[in-house]
């Protein structure tokens, strides 16, 4: 598992969610929605400090990380973490590892 975090991306999750040096946010499998590999759930995230991390990367002093609880969803994946720049949102891409 890994996690990657484009430089694009990078800068709206500082201006929009106000991550600054230090800061952590992990990533989760929530209810309602659909991403790439999960019909019925859909990709939520939270800032704060990790309970119990199964996996982080720390990118500009920025840790991202994903819960044990959560390997579950992102089971033989690595997140890659890009930027639209039309819908103004990040973009969550599965790439199933080989």
């Amino acid at each position: 598992m890994k996690i990657s975090v484009t430089p694009k991306a990078q800068a709206w999750f500082k201006k929009e969610v106000g991550l600054k040096n230090g800061s952590a946010v992990g990533f989760f499998g929530k209810v309602y929605g659909k991403t790439a590999i999960h019909e019925g759930f859909s990709m939520g995230m939270n800032v704060g400090e990790p309970d119990d991390a199964l996996y982080s990367e720390n990118i500009d002093d920025i840790d991202y990380y994903i819960e044990k609880n959560d390997e579950w969803f992102f089971h033989d994946h690595d997140l890659n973490i890009d930027y639209d720049e039309k819908k103004d949102e990040p973009i969550y891409e599965f790439i199933e590892q080989k």
